[in-house]
């Protein structure tokens, strides 16, 4: 399978993903609101570390997780977002550019949790 990580396509795309959030919280606007921009940099943040975390636990059931917990903080980029555009810290287009790179995200991570938790059961029912 995968021998670390980095070589997860999820993990590279959250990698992408937290410096596309870095840019983005670079604006002007944005940068002066250091709660918002520390709490989305950190969420980006997550859902990379959180890959990487479940992937080195060595064990399926803990690394479907630790992929909760990164789909978790994609949503929670994904609401921060909307904070952004509100207050007009963001535009629309720049919104919507890393919103459907956060949509992305989430729907690698829910497939790949899908196909752990069916490898778990295949597996399962081999030892049977």
């Amino acid at each position: 399978m995968f021998k670390a990580f980095e070589e997860l396509k999820v993990w590279q795309d959250a990698r992408v993903f937290v410096k596309s959030i870095y840019d983005l919280t670079y604006l002007q606007k944005f940068n002066k609101d250091y709660g918002l921009r520390d709490q989305i940099q950190r969420a980006a943040v997550s859902i990379m570390n959180n890959i990487a975390e479940g992937y080195e636990r060595d064990n399926n059931r803990e690394f479907i997780k630790f992929l909760g917990y990164s789909k978790g903080s994609a949503g929670e980029v994904r609401s921060m977002l909307y904070v952004a555009l509100d207050l007009k810290y963001i535009t629309k287009e720049e919104f919507e550019s890393v919103y459907i790179n956060a949509l992305d995200i989430i729907k690698q991570l829910a497939n790949f949790i899908k196909y752990l938790r069916a490898y778990n059961i295949k597996k399962n029912l081999n030892n049977i």
